[in-house]
Parts: structure tokens; sequence; C-alpha cells
């Protein structure tokens, strides 16, 4: 276990503005890991940071971490108009991770928050506590991923079929989520191929999850369509800080032209998403542990 020292020596480095944004990242997830409250006192302090890309992170990592002492925190960003969206919607999310039914009255009340990625997220964070509430026996297996999903997989269905429910436009986000957590637990090639259709979707924050998706799947054959959505400019960039974070997760050589491409991006989002995820390849060939810890995700 480590000591308050030990950890007050990561959080430092966290919330120091002074230090490359890939070491603020990899002293995050090393929180993360060890988690408690001084840790979490920590991630909490660094909210007050210029760069929408590290607060939506640290977001999803107090989410991941299902520690009800994030609450406080996670409210006040979700509360904070004054946050990019980006930041709000991870905290919306992070809230139904955590999974505590407390915090049902807040979320229902953003169901309604003008901005639509954050209004959709908060939807999906009531009907994940509706499902924890009603027992969530359906989908409960942990993920092969290690992550707190947003929705629970779908049954067992045929790819076929499944892919019919995430293309959907007219079904509830919630179900199309589930549909897309369980191709993603197939793992296949046309699993992975349908999950990357799902990049033409209407919903922006869809979108957004599925790069998300396709990032921890780390298939080859979805690096054209998620290089394709980092190509393009008029994409909303949260979705193309997600395809940036992915192609750096699947790591293979033809990602690395497209990521240093975009590293000198006009949009602060996707230019820090090229570093960190250049980082993360890095770190990943070179095996080293805060990446090789489980830690593959950086995105939300």
């Amino acid at each position: 276990m480590a000591s308050v020292e030990q950890v007050s020596a990561v959080g430092e480095l966290l919330v120091d503005p002074k230090q490359e944004l890939a070491q603020r990242f990899r002293a995050l997830f090393t929180l993360r890991n060890i988690g408690g409250a001084e840790a979490i006192g920590w991630i909490s302090r660094a909210f007050s940071d210029e760069s929408a890309l590290l607060k939506h992170e640290l977001a999803y990592c107090l989410g991941q971490m299902q520690d009800s002492r994030a609450i406080p925190t996670l409210t006040a960003v979700l509360k904070d108009v004054q946050q990019d969206p980006m930041v709000r919607h991870e905290a919306g999310e992070a809230l139904g991770a955590i999974g505590e039914l407390s915090v049902m009255e807040l979320l229902q009340e953003y169901c309604h928050d003008p901005v639509i990625e954050v209004a959709e997220t908060c939807q999906l964070a009531v009907a994940r506590l509706q499902w924890l509430q009603s027992g969530g026996e359906e989908g409960k297996e942990a993920s092969p991923y290690s992550s707190v999903d947003p929705a629970p997989p779908a049954p067992l269905q045929s790819p076929l079929e499944l892919r019919r429910v995430l293309l959907d436009d007219s079904l509830p986000l919630f179900q199309r989520y589930r549909a897309m957590f369980a191709l993603r637990n197939l793992g296949t090639e046309e699993a992975a191929l349908a999950l990357a259709d799902g990049l033409q979707c209407s919903s922006a924050l869809f979108r957004h999850e599925i790069g998300y998706v396709l990032g921890q799947l780390q298939h080859p054959a979805t690096v054209p369509a998620l290089s394709a959505a980092l190509e393009r400019t008029d994409e909303s960039p949260m979705v193309r800080h997600e395809a940036a974070e992915a192609l750096g997760s699947i790591g293979h050589s033809e990602c690395v032209g497209v990521l240093q491409k975009h590293q000198t991006d006009a949009e602060r989002v996707v230019k820090e998403s090229c570093v960190v995820a250049l980082d993360m390849l890095h770190y990943e060939n070179s095996e080293e542990f805060q990446y090789a810890d489980g830690l593959v995700r950086l995105q939300g």
C-alpha cells in the first residue's frame, strides 16, 4: 500500500501544469490504481486545469474507481456550465458508473440539459441506475476489459442482429449501447467492422463512445474508419479525440502517421489526444507498467 507521502508525490505531478501532459496522465493512472481518499483528493484538485482532455480523463477515472467519496466533486463538475461539455459529460457518466442511487434525482435533472451530449449522458446514467435498481441480472458479468461500462452488454445475439440495433437511431440509446458492448465482447472482425459503422450515426455522444470501444477492442480492421474520423475536421472534437486515442491503443505502424499529422491540429483536445496517444503507443511497445497494467484506455 502506498504511503501518504508517495501518493502526494504522484499527486503533485498530476496537478503541475508545467509537466508534460503524458507525464500527468501516467500520474493520474497511478492514482487511479492506488485508490482511496488521498488519491481522490489529488484527482479532484486537478479540475482547475485548463486542459479539457485531462479533466475529462479525471472524471472518467473517478467513475472507474467506484468510490462514493468522489460524488461531491463529480456533482460540482456536472453542474458547472463553465466546464467544457466533454468534461461535464464524463462527470455525468462517472456518477452513473459509481452506481449510488442517491444521485438519481441529480442525473434526472440534467437529462434536460441544453447541451445534448450532457443530456444524453445523464439519460444513459439514469437508465444504468434503474437497471441496477431492478437487480441488473441480465448482462451483469464483468467486462472483459476491466472497465465499468455505461450500459451492460445485450444478451448474446448474432453480430448481424446486434449491428441492426446498434445503427437504429429510432431505438433508445441505452439499448443501442447494450448492443455496442455486446459486439465489443464478441471481438470478432465482423463485430469490429459493425462497430466501425457506428462512426456514421447521428449522435456525437454515440460516435464518441464507438471510438472508445474500438480503442478497447484494438482490432486492426477498424484503423481506416478511425483514421477517417480523426481526419474529418467538421467532426465533433470529442469524437476525433476518441478516434485518436483508439488509434494509439491499436498501435500499428499505419496509426503513427495519422497521429503525428494531427499533433498540431487546430483543436486543442485533438492535438493533445494525439500527443498522449503517441506516448501510449510508445509505452505499449516498451511494455512499461503504466499502460501494460490494464490502463490502455485514455478516454470517456
